[in-house]
């Protein structure tokens, strides 16, 4: 290097300096380089004093076209407006300035204006005074509704296949909220290894805009073998089989077999993709025998159900023959067996399914022993409610209550599948697995009501790692006058992932008296 480029080179170090303070809001740095040439090789020291740092005085968000005359844009238009990332008061800094950009634009674009863009920006800077005034244009676009599916990808399925699991019919308004529930729809089903989907935001298509589905089909069979431990149910391991395309007609086969140290499982399940009107039909045999609380349950059941595809506004009905034998440790032998017809609602008004923060969950199922097919004819309800709050970034608040009722002089003659036991890790905390329920013998039998709830408040240390402390009551019994509600409480860790909150918790039930350790993942809702 020459000594006139090394001087012009350390010259240049100044405005560099200057402008890299600049993007992170300091506009009236300060810089000076000093060069040691005794050395060797010589010493450049560069020294960079800050100054203040800029913050956002004014914010001018304006957005023009037919999104401004438009009632249902208007929400979408204000929360924009509340969501913007650079607030006045907030540091100005240039990676938040883009970032908002990019937000509030993203924003109205998810919604009916897909085509929506920045068309003007300006952020104005008094060095001197550390301000910036902001300025910011978006041109809505059309509104765009939701056109045929042009699918590409398949060879195995038809395309009847992925039309039948879209969240909204031709026509509707574009919501880009809408188009990932279809596409987690189709990744959920087992028949494809990757889905994408996005809608043509060309203006001109605006009325009938396609949307351009490009799936990989996956291998329809699949075998798994697993061996785990829960808090529950202690050791288990598993071997399942699955066909998503059995028969070559699309039908979903599995068998699953299950061997835990306190419940053993067989079943088949045929699952029929959805028509459509949007119901899939699905029919179910199992056999299981459980070692709980001093209660041996021999048990099968064989079944049908039709299940609505909206998982938010999800209906089912079903009819199933159970079959059923309990032998309590000190106690008589009973058998029963049961025609049992149902019908079930559910409500899920949450940001999201697997994992959610804020909103509600809520069930009702109601369904009745057919009288003459059933050992005893009687009648079912149950009823689930949970809700999330997130109090501030910091604080969650999160509750459940759930009961359910069978109605008959007696729970002699109804098999054990259909009555209540509760307590483990995600009923009551601090018991043990089905430990809750009637004394008879030496066993705990289930019983024919019983009712749970349950609060928790969550610290979040960060996004995804928090510390929870939590009270559970609840129990199941034979007569209203013997409800005694069993109380746990304890604290626990908990983690956020894709498939659903992990809690691992340390409870103290206060009527067994023991410190007894849980542990789950995902919701049991």
């Amino acid at each position: 290097m020459t000594a006139d480029l090394f001087t012009e080179l350390s010259r240049e170090a100044i405005g560099q300096a200057k402008e890299a303070a600049a993007t992170e809001g300091y506009f009236a740095a300060d810089a000076n380089v000093a060069v040691d040439r005794s050395t060797d090789p010589a010493t450049v020291t560069l020294r960079v004093a800050p100054g203040p740092l800029a913050r956002v005085s004014q914010l001018n968000l304006r957005v023009s076209g037919p999104a401004t005359s438009d009632r249902e844009a208007a929400a979408t238009i204000a929360r924009m407006r509340r969501e913007w990332l650079l607030p006045p008061g907030a540091p100005f800094r240039q990676s938040a300035w883009a970032s908002a950009k990019a937000r509030a634009v993203a924003t109205l674009a998810a919604n009916a204006y897909a085509s929506a863009k920045l068309v003007a920006s300006e952020a104005r800077i008094d060095p001197q005074a550390a301000t910036a005034d902001l300025d910011v244009d978006i041109e809505s676009g059309p509104a765009f509704h939701v056109g045929d599916l042009d699918i590409k990808g398949l060879s195995r399925y038809p395309p009847a296949l992925v039309r039948n699991y879209r969240s909204v019919a031709p026509g509707a308004p574009y919501s880009l909220e809408q188009l990932d529930q279809f596409v987690r729809r189709l990744n959920g089903t087992g028949y494809f290894a990757s889905v994408r989907a996005a809608i043509d935001t060309d203006p001109t298509h605006a009325a009938d805009a396609p949307v351009q589905v490009a799936v990989i089909e996956a291998p329809p069979k699949r075998v798994e073998a697993g061996i785990g431990y829960s808090t529950d149910t202690a050791f288990r391991g598993n071997l399942s089989y699955r066909d998503v395309d059995f028969a070559s007609r699309a039908l979903q086969l599995y068998l699953d077999t299950r061997i835990e140290s306190k419940l053993q499982n067989a079943s088949l399940r045929l699952v029929s993709p959805p028509a459509t009107n949007g119901w899939s039909a699905s029919t179910f045999a199992n056999v299981e025998r459980t070692d709980i609380a001093g209660l041996i349950t021999q048990a099968g059941a064989v079944g049908a159900r039709m299940s609505s595809l909206d998982e938010r506004n999800q209906w089912q009905y079903g009819a199933a023959l159970y079959l059923d034998e309990q032998k309590p440790f000190g106690a008589q032998t009973i058998s029963s067996h049961a025609l049992y017809v149902d019908a079930e609602r559910a409500w899920r008004r949450v940001d999201d399914l697997a994992a959610p923060t804020q909103g509600y969950n809520a069930l009702v199922q109601l369904g009745a022993g057919v009288p003459g097919a059933s050992t005893r004819g009687f009648e079912r309800a149950i009823g689930h409610f949970a809700i999330w709050w997130p109090l501030d970034r910091q604080w969650s608040l999160s509750m459940r209550a759930e009961a359910g009722a069978v109605l008959a002089a007696s729970r002699e003659g109804i098999p054990s599948t259909l009555l209540f036991r509760t307590g483990g890790d995600t009923t009551v905390r601090g018991y043990a697995f089905e430990s809750l329920g009637v004394k008879q013998g030496d066993a705990i039998v289930p019983g024919r009501y019983y009712g749970a709830a349950s609060v928790e408040a969550t610290r979040w240390l960060n996004d995804t790692l928090g510390i929870a402390a939590f009270v559970d009551a609840g129990n199941a019994f034979d007569r209203m006058a013997d409800f005694r509600a069993a109380v746990g409480y304890g604290i626990g860790a908990r983690v956020r992932t894709p498939i659903g909150p992990f809690r691992l918790d340390v409870a103290y039930g206060e009527q067994s008296r023991q410190v007894r350790l849980h542990f789950s993942v995902g919701l049991s809702f």
